[in-house]
C-alpha cells in the first residue's frame, strides 16, 4: 500500500487508471491471435462488438473480458493500493472509474483512437453501481434480442443506468455517484453519436441472429 492522501491519493489513481485503460482487449487479443488490427477492420472500433463481427465470438469474448476486467481493477484494487482510509478509497474509486474509462476511450499511445467505452464501464459498474446491473443488463439483453441492435442497447442500458440512480439509489442524481453515472453516461453516448446517426437514418448494422423473437415469429 502506498498510504497516500489528499491531492497525490488522486492524482497517483488517476493515472494509474489512465494507464491502465490502455490495456485494449483489442489490441492484446491481437498481438496473442494474430490478424489485421481491429482498427483497420469493419468499423475500426477495438470494442468486442467489432471484434464479434470481424474475428468471431471467441476472440470477442477475449476482447469483452480483459475490457470489463480492467474496469474491475481499477475501481476494486486501484483505491486500496492508495489508501486505507474507507472514506478516501470511495472518492479514489469513481476518479479510478472515470480515468479508467477516459483511457480506454482516447487512449494517448493509440492516438486517442481507443473503444467506446462500455465493456470497461460495465465492470465499473458493477462494483460501484451492482443493484443496477439486473436493469440494466437485462434492458440490454432485451433490446438486442428484439432489434439486434448492439447500439441502441448500449444506449438504453445507459438511460436505464440514469434511471436507476434517479428512482431506486437513496443518493440520487444530485449526489457523487449520481454526477459519476451521469457523466460517464454522456461520456458513451458522445462516444456513440455516429451510431445514433445511422440508426435514424436506418443504416445502422444489426446482429440479425440475436434477433431471437423475430426468427421465433417469422414466416416461413
Amino acid at each position: 500500500m502506498l498510504a497516500l492522501s489528499g491531492t497525490w491519493s488522486v492524482v497517483i489513481t488517476a493515472l494509474l487508471a489512465y494507464a491502465l485503460g490502455l490495456v485494449m482487449g483489442g489490441m492484446v487479443m491481437t498481438a496473442l491471435k494474430g490478424g489485421a488490427d481491429l482498427r483497420n477492420t469493419g468499423s475500426g472500433n477495438v470494442g468486442a462488438t467489432n471484434a464479434l463481427r470481424t474475428r468471431g465470438k471467441g476472440f470477442a469474448a477475449g476482447v469483452l473480458l480483459i475490457d470489463v476486467a480492467k474496469g474491475v481493477i481499477a475501481v476494486w484494487v486501484l483505491p486500496r493500493l492508495i489508501t486505507d482510509e474507507a472514506t478516501l478509497q470511495s472518492l479514489l474509486a469513481y476518479v479510478a472509474g472515470a480515468a479508467v474509462t477516459v483511457g480506454h476511450c482516447y487512449p494517448a499511445p493509440y492516438g486517442f483512437r481507443g473503444g467506446k467505452g462500455v465493456a470497461t464501464l460495465a465492470g465499473v459498474f458493477a462494483v460501484l453501481l451492482p443493484a443496477a446491473l439486473p436493469l440494466v443488463l437485462g434492458g440490454f439483453a432485451l433490446v438486442v434480442i428484439l432489434s439486434g441492435y448492439v447500439s441502441l442497447a448500449t444506449l438504453t442500458a445507459c438511460a436505464l443506468a440514469v434511471l436507476h440512480v434517479a428512482c431506486f439509489d437513496a443518493a440520487g442524481l444530485g449526489s457523487a455517484r449520481g454526477a459519476f453515472v451521469s457523466a460517464m453516461v454522456v461520456l458513451v453516448v458522445w462516444k456513440h453519436r455516429s451510431n445514433l446517426r445511422n440508426l435514424v437514418a436506418g443504416r445502422e448494422s444489426r446482429f440479425e441472429n440475436a434477433r431471437i423473437v423475430h426468427r421465433l415469429f417469422r414466416r416461413p
